[in-house]
């Protein structure tokens, strides 16, 4: 299955087939003018997996020439970063060349800034292991490292040249990373399609159990969401692609309290926001109790967390996290509310000072 991403000339296919890994070399040949490529990874999918993509590549003529990272979310640094564009630059990566990003959402942040800034840009494709990166991080040219004031507050826009996504990778995957991979998809049909939400209801156990058919169903049906919204507002300069943040205002101050550690992974923290916006949206009045309720409920049947109790003891240090947001304008946060399951909106217009009432009540 190849779902395009239309861009104009930044467009690109993501290649979405079980075993696909076995034809990445196919993919990356035509996109590089060097016949060996530098492939980033980390040092867990590294041991599983880089001999796979290794045979790939050089059943198309080109040789692997691993860079590994350590595993963890603490690998979105300025040390890290200045240590992959080093390392690169030493091997005489050119404009014209491909890098290859091959793991979870840190090194696709990695690699793509990397890519992004390397010579004012060269080519890099995503071949993601997880599947958060599969389904979210992967796509869409969003690229970042962490900063001391927050979370992704360093970084470009810039697109893959190719996406390559196998679902196979995923058998060696935690099932914990599983789970959290899931909220995002989840994340996906509560903001624009509620039949898709209903599907998952009845489907994302087994999804998240190893059901490949359904997670190859799930995976193919937030890439194309992902790609229309990308495909429309590829810069977030409107309100379309900024739907995508659902969750994620509120999840985003809780991994900033957790310290950015194993102690809350991205996507719980994004399941966590998202039954956060659905019960302030309900606490509003903009959205049924019941929808919120069915929210959290499925968070909690697939053993995600919904609730902030545990990662914060108090509004306060959240509200603060809040105020160093990317979406910060003219002293105002936007947030990502709804008006029921599959009907997400941009809301500018709310006091953090409500907001924190919330929390604190959602904290007690």
């Amino acid at each position: 299955m190849i779902i395009h991403v239309a861009l104009g000339e930044r467009s690109y296919d993501v290649h979405l087939a079980a075993g696909g890994l076995a034809g990445a070399g196919a993919v990356v040949a035509p996109l590089t003018r060097s016949r060996t490529v530098s492939v980033v990874t980390d040092s867990t999918v590294a041991r599983l997996h880089l001999p796979a993509l290794t045979a790939a590549l050089a059943a198309a003529g080109l040789t692997a020439v691993p860079l590994i990272v350590p595993p963890g979310e603490g690998q979105k640094s300025w040390r890290t970063i200045e240590t992959v564009v080093e390392a690169l630059l030493a091997r005489g990566v050119e404009r014209g060349d491909a890098v290859i990003a091959f793991g979870g959402g840190v090194v696709g942040d990695l690699t793509g800034f990397a890519a992004a800034i390397l010579r004012r840009g060269c080519r890099f494709v995503q071949i993601p292991t997880t599947l958060l990166a599969q389904v979210d991080s992967s796509v869409g040219g969003k690229t970042a490292i962490n900063a001391a004031a927050g979370k992704n507050l360093v970084g470009a826009f810039h697109q893959p040249a190719a996406v390559i996504v196998d679902p196979d990778l995923l058998t060696t995957l935690p099932p914990r990373e599983v789970r959290a991979g899931y909220a995002e998809i989840a994340k996906t049909a509560l903001l624009g399609d509620a039949a898709f939400f209903a599907w998952l209801e009845a489907n994302g156990a087994d999804l998240i159990a190893g059901d490949v058919a359904r997670r190859t169903h799930a995976i193919a049906t937030s890439v194309a969401a992902k790609a229309r919204i990308v495909a429309a507002d590829e810069r977030e300069t409107g309100d379309l692609r900024a739907l995508l943040n659902l969750g994620h205002t509120f999840g985003h101050a809780l991994e900033a309290e957790a310290g950015f550690s194993d102690r809350l992974l991205h996507g719980e923290a994004v399941a966590i926001g998202c039954a956060l916006a659905f019960a302030f949206s309900a606490a509003r009045g903009l959205c049924p109790a019941g929808d919120a309720a069915r929210v959290t409920a499925h968070f909690a049947a697939v053993g995600l967390p919904a609730s902030p109790r545990g990662f914060a003891a108090s509004a306060a240090p959240l509200i603060d996290q809040m105020r160093q947001d990317k979406k910060m304008a003219g002293g105002t946060l936007a947030f990502i509310l709804a008006r029921g399951i599959g009907d997400a909106f941009v809301a500018r217009d709310l006091a953090l000072a409500d907001v924190a009432a919330f929390l604190d009540a959602e904290l007690a």
